[in-house]
């Protein structure tokens, strides 16, 4: 903040006038401004996790091994639809006709702890673009 200081009419001091210096607060605006532009993309981005229910919430009927759709990941990179091995590049459609034939929409998924992270993300894709609205992720190993 700076003041004027200047003699008036007849060598009478006038009063002093403030005047503010608003550039520190411009500058400090336009770096919030920076900030907030870069965060907020970031911030749009979702994704959604169900986790496993409890036993007092578990489901009256629960699917049947049957009628599960399990998309695993195996150690060395192998990936089975239930106990078909099928490409990265064949699960997408392939998961479309048996999604379309079982009329639901839940694929569970199952890694193995040392699977190529790479190949987990990819085929995660893979069911989504195939139709899995609801994607269930095992915390624990699936039994065979």
């Amino acid at each position: 903040m700076s003041f004027e200081l200047a003699s008036g009419p007849k060598g009478r001091k006038k009063r002093a006038t403030p005047d503010m210096n608003v550039t520190p607060l411009v500058d400090v605006v336009l770096v919030l401004l920076i900030i907030f532009m870069v965060i907020t993309p970031l911030l749009a981005k979702q994704f959604w996790v169900h986790v496993p229910r409890t036993p007092d919430e578990a489901p009256s009927a629960p699917a049947t091994p049957d009628e599960s759709i399990v998309v695993t990941v195996l150690a060395d990179g192998q990936i089975r639809i239930n106990r078909d091995v099928v490409s990265l590049a064949e699960l997408g459609p392939r998961l479309t006709r048996i999604l379309a034939a079982s009329q639901q929409r839940t694929v569970f998924f199952d890694a193995a702890s040392d699977a190529p992270y790479g190949t987990a993300v990819a085929v995660l894709d893979q069911v989504r673009a195939g139709g899995g609205a609801t994607i269930a992720v095992s915390p624990q190993p699936l039994a065979d």
